[in-house]
């Protein structure tokens, strides 16, 4: 089976991330995609979304001909013998994921072998989907098909470094072929300290779900430990240090804030307890996870109302950061889209900023929102200043300007950037979450 060349179906976040990181690495790979329009952008050398470094690889490795995209998945199929799934799993009206263009492109594969094939999927999935891809391909054609679940463990914003030094390669198989292919795949990627794991196909595809699950039950946990911090005048940000520093526990994903967004989290929870459900299981602890997160966009505003006596009508609030979080342009699930929508419904005025997202977020909010290119320009004569994403350039801003532009210094910090002794030494009304009081 020839591992040099690898087609990949579907040119989302993970698709083209995977394909430009393998040809970067010498593999040959075509990236397919029934957008024809998306395709035709990708071949100028349009990335479809921000992602930092991945426009330089692609234009790279396009220019010493290691990467191509094309709508022929009939093509990619007969011309590679490793095709690798990358296609959405949105959530089902049910809550669970809809695998039908997975099924769709098995389907297709089935119809189309010309010789023994290896099919990995990447994209989420819920448990058994593997092997049903796999029951699918063989009542369809009767060349060898051998398939495998390698879940992406990739992180927005720095998804190159972490593709190249991932923390470990998962690798649900079946057969010592596909072992064979994978172990020499993944070769340049893997060492000591950044393994590759085999397993069986559903325990990977388990993996990935209760990967994301924890995740997302870490930072619901902080969250809920920030609210009752507000209420006894505690500093969730000292608990937080006091509480990582056990080695145990560990530092990461222990940020209180606005909670999780964003292409993953929410959606493979609802898919993890639609499986769950079908299987008779309630998976109370991830309700409640899911719930919190649910509510922290609530707590926010309600700090907003008291300080304004509970009427926000013909207030007007400067937002900074619109994506679920820094060095994205990705909005999907973003608390900052449900927070902006509902200070609107409550009659209030947005003028809104975004180093990356301001596009994305005008074609959901429409008129619900003012757009600003300039940080600055987005405060004249507002309210207030609320903080929603943790853009590294919010972090050292000039607030004496800032001051002067807002009617009165006030700020919210959804994200807890900024220290409550400083803000008061710069004279605002500072607000953040889980922090006893507010400056000012």
């Amino acid at each position: 089976m020839n591992t040099s060349k690898l087609a990949i179906v579907g040119t989302g976040y993970v698709g083209l991330v995977v394909g430009a990181c393998f040809a970067e690495h010498g593999r040959f790979v075509t990236c397919i995609d029934r957008n024809a329009d998306k395709i035709a952008r990708l071949q100028k050398g349009e990335v479809p979304f921000y992602e930092p470094g991945l426009e330089t690889l692609i234009t790279r490795n396009m220019e010493n001909e290691r990467l191509a995209f094309s709508t022929d998945l009939t093509a990619a199929i007969r011309e590679n013998d490793i095709i690798i799934l990358a296609v959405g799993t949105p959530t089902d009206g049910k809550g669970g994921a809809d695998i039908s263009q997975i099924i769709s492109v098995a389907e297709m594969v089935g119809r189309n072998m010309n010789g023994e094939k290896l099919l990995m999927t990447k994209s989420t999935v819920p448990v058994g989907t593997t092997l049903e891809i796999k029951k699918v391909i063989s009542g369809l054609s009767n060349h060898p098909i051998h398939v495998a679940f390698n879940p992406e463990f990739l992180r927005e914003g720095s998804a190159i470094a972490e593709f190249m030094q991932p923390d470990r390669t998962v690798v649900g198989y079946e057969d010592k072929t596909t072992r064979e292919i994978l172990t020499e795949l993944y070769a340049p990627f893997t060492t000591d300290k950044n393994p590759i794991m085999f397993t069986d196909v559903n325990s990977a595809e388990m993996i990935k779900y209760a990967s994301n699950a924890m995740l997302a039950t870490r930072i619901s946990f902080i969250n809920e430990i920030a609210n009752l911090c507000d209420k006894v005048k505690a500093d969730v940000e000292d608990v937080k240090r006091g509480i990582g520093l056990d080695k145990r526990i560990g530092n990461r994903f222990l940020d209180a804030g606005l909670g999780f967004g964003g292409s993953c989290f929410p959606k493979d929870l609802k898919s993890l307890i639609a499986t769950a459900e079908g299987f008779g299981e309630e998976l109370p602890l991830l309700r409640a996870v899911f719930k919190i997160n649910e509510r922290m966009k609530q707590v926010f505003i309600d700090k907003i109302s008291r300080h304004f006596g509970g009427d926000l009508k013909g207030r007007v609030f400067a937002v900074w950061g619109l994506s679920f979080k820094p060095d994205t342009d990705d909005i999907r699930e973003a608390p900052a889209l449900e927070i902006i929508s509902r200070l609107h419904a409550a009659g209030a005025h947005i003028n809104a900023y975004d180093p990356e997202a301001l596009k994305k977020a005008e074609e959901i909010l429409g008129a619900r929102a003012t757009y600003y290119k300039n940080a600055y320009a987005a405060c004249k004569d507002a309210d207030a200043l609320l903080v929603l994403t943790e853009w590294n350039e919010f972090r050292s801003s000039d607030w004496s300007r800032i001051a002067a532009l807002l009617k009165t210094p006030l700020l919210f910090d959804g994200r807890n950037i900024y220290r409550p002794e400083d803000m008061q030494k710069r004279g605002f009304i500072y607000y953040s979450i889980g922090r006893p009081g507010h400056a000012g």
